[in-house]
């Protein structure tokens, strides 16, 4: 016979498995049936998420992303969906917030990219079946870039540790701030947006990047120190862009973390949870990421991953995959488009 306390246990676990507690949010099916207990899931949703706001509108909101998060994951796709922090948004002030730092209106305004022939990996052969520089120490954990659009900056910066750290063997943290605060006399504007190309230029020119330590992070546009230019810093040596094909970004991350951008303002890309997206989405860049490796499931479907600055709690732990076949020339939601990667010879040393 069960004892009290085996009946306890297992009354907990289950608990904890509909009410999500641990790890994630989540719900039973039974609470969709009524508007109590929907309510009910709201309230717990808020609680989970820390959310102060409580309305009739925000409860709709609510309703509706629920709904689609629910009916999408009983189709038969590739990847799945979840009720995260963005529930109570609607996606038109999702991509607002956090998925519209104007990628493509920056590069558009640049011109389009001078890419030789004969880069820097154009001519490699022999290249892995699968990369992934998260297992070679290359890449710093999922940040937040919060409310400001400066995701522009954390793709720069994510690509600049990641090379740092396979010349000289040294995971650093850098300063998104810096660029945040202080790369505004080009195309890039803070956190109304910019591009990463003119990034990696104003890096090189003012003699590196200030560690995160020394320049921290703020979620908004501050006065610029420059006090630090020269101190703490990472420097490069230059940097390159790719011609837009799948063959060239698969070349580039069998070598090292490449930034780039997508198409980011979808239903599904808004409340992704796991597995390889397939899902609707155009290929106008509104939101950079750092392509960090790629590799293919078990059935053979292959995939890059893409390292997000939504913290930690999206996707799988601030990471989606995303399809890499596809016969689409821009890749899906325009991966392929706009990447690029930051130059450090072996030798060049650190200030």
């Amino acid at each position: 016979m069960e004892t009290i306390t085996q009946k306890y246990f297992i009354l907990s676990l289950s608990l904890l498995l509909v009410l999500g507690i641990v790890e994630s949010f989540d719900y039973h099916e039974k609470e969709l049936e009524t508007d109590e207990g929907l309510l009910r899931m709201y309230d717990r949703w808020r609680g989970h998420h820390q959310v102060e706001q409580r309305s009739p509108e925000r409860f709709n909101v609510f309703k509706y992303n629920l709904r689609h998060v629910h009916d999408t994951n009983k189709m038969n796709k590739p990847y799945k969906l979840k009720l995260n922090m963005f529930a109570n948004m609607t996606n038109l002030e999702f991509t607002n917030t956090y998925a519209n730092s104007k990628i493509g209106h920056y590069q558009a305004l640049r011109g389009p990219p001078d890419c030789n022939k004969s880069s820097t990996y154009g001519n490699v052969t022999n290249l892995p079946l699968r990369v992934d520089w998260r297992k070679q120490n290359a890449v710093t954990p999922v940040k937040s870039q919060g409310t400001c659009g400066g995701c522009w900056a954390f793709a720069t910066v994510a690509a600049v540790e990641g090379i740092n750290a396979i010349r000289t063997g040294r995971l650093i943290r850098l300063s998104e701030q810096q660029l945040i605060d202080c790369d505004s006399n080009g195309s890039n504007r803070g956190c109304e947006g910019g591009a990463m190309e003119p990034a990696f230029t104003f890096i090189q020119e003012h003699g590196g990047l200030a560690t995160e330590e020394s320049y921290p992070y703020l979620a908004k546009r501050d006065k610029c120190d420059q006090a630090k230019f020269g101190h703490h810093s990472v420097t490069l040596d230059g940097m390159e862009e790719l011609d837009g094909t799948a063959e060239a970004l698969l070349k580039a991350v069998a070598h090292q973390p490449v930034a780039g951008a997508v198409d980011s303002s979808g239903n599904d890309f808004q409340f992704y949870k796991s597995g390889v997206f397939t899902g609707q989405c155009g290929t106008d860049l509104k939101h950079a990421i750092t392509v960090v490796g790629y590799d293919e499931t078990p059935e053979g479907m292959k995939y890059w991953i893409m390292k997000n600055s939504w913290t930690d709690k999206w996707g799988e732990n601030g990471y989606m995959l995303v399809q890499r076949d596809v016969p689409e020339k821009e890749g899906r939601c325009g991966i392929n488009k706009a990447c690029s990667i930051p130059l450090q010879n072996p030798g060049t040393p650190n200030n």
